[in-house]
């Protein structure tokens, strides 16, 4: 089930984006920031940011490109899309 699942949301164009998120914080002067990784559970592959700003910057892109994309694709019904 999970396997077809899977199938599915990899074909759908940027659509559907899933990610494991990792927040630490590192001591860096008399202070702490953060650092976070994201993984993608259906490639495994994996960002590092040295900052939240970046990762929300990575993340505004991706939602940007997103829907750039969609804006060229032909549409499918959203009620069908998984079926």
């Amino acid at each position: 089930m999970k396997e077809d699942i899977d199938k599915d949301v990899g074909s759908l164009p940027r659509r559907y984006q899933a990610y494991l998120l990792r927040l630490w914080r590192v001591q860096q002067g008399p202070g702490f920031v953060w650092r976070v990784s994201l993984e993608s559970p259906h490639t495994g592959e994996r960002q590092s940011f040295v900052s939240l700003d970046a990762l929300f910057a990575f993340l505004r892109e991706k939602a940007e490109s997103a829907e750039r994309d969609s804006a060229t694709a032909p549409r499918n019904d959203d009620a069908t899309a998984l079926t």
